[in-house]
């Protein structure tokens, strides 16, 4: 069904190595030739400068190995400064936060994503997050990897069904959390990644678009 080449031989460490750094993400509440990938306000999510949609039915690999955390300070819609480091270490020292950062240093988390089929398949993705719905949901994800290393060694990476859900808040409104559903698991140095057939169901069950639709570009 899909390739995920983007992991294999690219000098990772052990496999076993992972449970310990991937759980260390847990108690912390860029790659280049990829782009940004994010769920926006009203809860789609889009990626790249032109906030084009994720293609319905798509699933996306997570490289075990790419979990980060850190900081990143804010300017007024622009990155001031960001430190990020594999969870496997400390979460880096900070000076003090650059002058017009309104918020000082905020604690981030994120990972690489790589879509496995579809209209975008093997486009590589950056997702980061800063919020609390977003951090607990790259937690929960890096837990439930860890967890199925000390299963099962041979199949690390999960296929990712992206999706979200909301709670109302007395003073925002409705506020939109991510979620990853992840559908199935596999080797990281596999070339064909066939999920198994209730992956496959599941995402077949899933509504089809109407004849002659197109992805929108969504405004922030």
């Amino acid at each position: 069904m899909s390739n995920i080449t983007t992991f294999g031989g690219a000098n990772l460490p052990s496999v076993q190595s992972l449970s310990g750094a991937l759980r260390s993400i847990q108690s912390d509440a860029g790659a280049t030739g990829s782009v940004i990938l994010k769920m926006d306000k009203t809860g789609h999510w889009v990626f790249g400068a032109d906030q084009t949609e994720v293609e319905e039915g798509s699933l996306w690999a997570a490289n075990p190995f790419s979990f980060v955390h850190g900081y990143i300070a804010w300017g007024n819609g622009e990155v001031l400064a960001e430190k990020l480091v594999p969870v496997s270490e400390p979460l880096p020292a900070l000076e003090p936060a650059p002058s017009g950062a309104a918020r000082g240093w905020e604690m981030q988390v994120g990972m690489m994503l790589v879509c496995t089929n579809g209209e975008d398949k093997d486009m590589q993705a950056r997702f980061t997050a800063t919020s609390v719905g977003g951090k607990r949901a790259v937690q929960a994800l890096a837990v439930a990897i860890a967890d199925q290393v000390e299963k099962d060694q041979t199949k690390p990476v999960p296929l990712l069904a992206l999706s979200s859900e909301h709670y109302q808040h007395k003073t925002y409104g409705r506020i939109f959390t991510p979620i990853f559903d992840i559908t199935d698991w596999v080797s990281m140095d596999t070339d064909s990644v066939e999920p198994s057939e209730e992956a496959e169901l599941e995402v077949a069950a899933e509504p089809e678009a109407p004849e002659g639709a197109r992805r929108r570009r969504r405004v922030a």
